[in-house]
């Protein structure tokens, strides 16, 4: 699925160089998004972001914070929120200013808290209006498909990637990232 016609841009979560890449990023948005284009990223999830995630989704399904419940159903303990995971595709469209209009994930495999997880995502489709369509792979440590996702939007036009540019002069004072 990921023959790259260009080489990915990789976000890691503690990278030294994490700012000048989400630059190259949002330059890249600028240029212009493409059929073919692929981006990655990384992320360790732990508890911290779990309670996080709980406390604004108010999913407090048990199976994430009762190891008994978590055995129950036949995991090996307590699992991170799948759509948690899934939001690895939202680190990427933000970056890139994708308005989202639809997302599909099929959840493989859990994760387990402390596990890394990356998520490579491919450009399948962009048409004449900038609407585009995206697959997402999110693999473990192990090379493990634990999720696949589908992704479609509306990627920044013009205007949009004019007001980018001038994000990225003034410093991008409203990227966390």
């Amino acid at each position: 699925m990921f023959a790259s016609r260009q080489r990915p841009f990789f976000l890691p979560e503690y990278c030294n160089q994490r700012n000048q890449e989400i630059k190259l990023l949002r330059k890249h948005a600028i240029r212009g998004i493409r059929a073919g284009d692929r981006f990655s990223v990384s992320r360790t999830f732990d508890e911290t972001d779990m309670h996080a995630f709980a406390e604004v989704s108010r999913d407090y399904n048990p199976v994430h914070f009762d190891e008994r419940f978590a055995r129950s159903r036949g995991f090996s303990g307590r699992i991170c929120h799948g759509l948690l995971v899934g939001a690895l595709l939202t680190e990427i469209g933000g970056q890139v200013g994708w308005l989202a209009t639809e997302m599909r994930f099929d959840f493989k495999k859990p994760v387990y808290f402390n596990e890394t997880v990356t998520c490579e995502l491919e450009i399948t489709r962009v048409d004449e209006n900038a609407r585009a369509q995206a697959e997402a792979v999110m693999t473990d440590s192990s090379g493990r498909i634990v999720m696949t996702a589908y992704l479609a939007g509306v990627l920044p036009g013009d205007s949009q990637k004019r007001v980018m540019n001038q994000m990225l002069a003034e410093g991008d004072p409203t990227n966390k990232a």
